[in-house]
């Protein structure tokens, strides 16, 4: 039997590593000074629970994998069978095709072909790219087809500060709009609200302990740099999880056990929320032969 994320790609600067997987292009380590900050999982092990992988042509769920372009219902494969969603787009097990490996930087590229249910070819890229504290990931995406489509880009890594436990880190989200998870229902999020005065308001920071999320997060307040900065922290220790200003959404996940060293947090740059292919909100229009770039990142401070 193969490996589950085919080959591995390594790439260093100074005394950052960060190792990247073929299959789905995904992030499976990153390292400063020998200490973990995202979660990572052996090189023979399948992704647990989406970890690191890139999500694409649309993060998060379609509900019912039904969604209409150009007045035309499309059917996309269930491929969350408990609820009946068709979730985290089309390349995820795809194998990627390596165009540059570089000692500090790689860059895959994957062709998203016409098929039941996505009826316009995409080609998109991702490249990995490492300075001494900080890891940047750029997304490409270029419509290859003959009309114009709506897309979404997000990708879905778990962060730590080495072995400091999650419960124990502080969590601080940019975030005053917010959409719930549900949990019952087949499209588990609710109408988009405020977070004033909610349990959903991280803008001063709070400690994960006892805090249970699968939840969206818009409307982002830009940093000075015109960065959005999601921030987990301990004691003088933060990690920095930057996005562009393309990527409007975050979705914030505390599952109870990830790689048996017990709660993990992810959090998830989207340019778009769940659902965006049926309501519309936020998705990319890219025109025959248009091509979108957008960015995020981790800095270690």
């Amino acid at each position: 039997m193969g490996n589950p994320t085919g080959q591995q790609f390594e790439i260093t600067r100074g005394n950052a590593r960060a190792v990247v997987t073929e299959i789905g292009a995904g992030l499976r380590a990153f390292e400063v000074g020998g200490v973990p900050y995202v979660e990572e999982f052996g090189e023979d092990e399948k992704p647990p629970k989406g970890a690191g992988q890139v999500l694409l042509p649309w993060p998060n769920r379609t509900k019912g994998g039904k969604w209409t372009f150009q007045g035309e219902e499309q059917q996309l494969e269930i491929t969350e069978e408990a609820r009946g969603n068709a979730i985290h787009g089309l390349t995820r097990h795809l194998e990627w095709e390596l165009l540059e490996h570089a000692e500090s930087s790689i860059t895959l590229a994957v062709d998203v072909e016409a098929q039941p249910g996505w009826p316009v070819p995409l080609r998109a890229t991702v490249t990995y790219e490492l300075a001494p504290r900080e890891l940047t990931i750029t997304h490409e995406i270029r419509n290859e087809g003959e009309q114009p489509i709506g897309v979404g880009v997000g990708t879905h890594p778990y962060f730590r500060i080495g072995d400091v436990p999650t419960d124990e880190l502080t969590l601080t989200l940019p975030a005053s709009r917010v959409r719930p998870y549900l949990g019952d229902e087949q499209m588990p999020y609710a109408p988009e609200q405020d977070v004033e005065g909610t349990e959903y308001d991280f803008r001063g920071g709070r400690v994960l302990e006892g805090v249970d999320l699968d939840t969206a997060f818009g409307g982002l307040a830009a940093a000075s740099d015109g960065q959005h900065h999601f921030v987990l922290s301990h004691g003088e220790q933060q990690l920095v999880v930057w996005t562009g200003p393309d990527f409007r959404w975050a979705q914030v996940f505390t599952p109870d056990d990830l790689v048996g060293r017990g709660r993990a947090v992810a959090i998830e740059p989207m340019t778009c929320p769940a659902d965006a292919l049926n309501t519309g909100t936020d998705l990319i229009e890219l025109e025959p032969s248009a091509s979108w770039s957008g960015s995020w990142g981790i800095r270690v401070r």
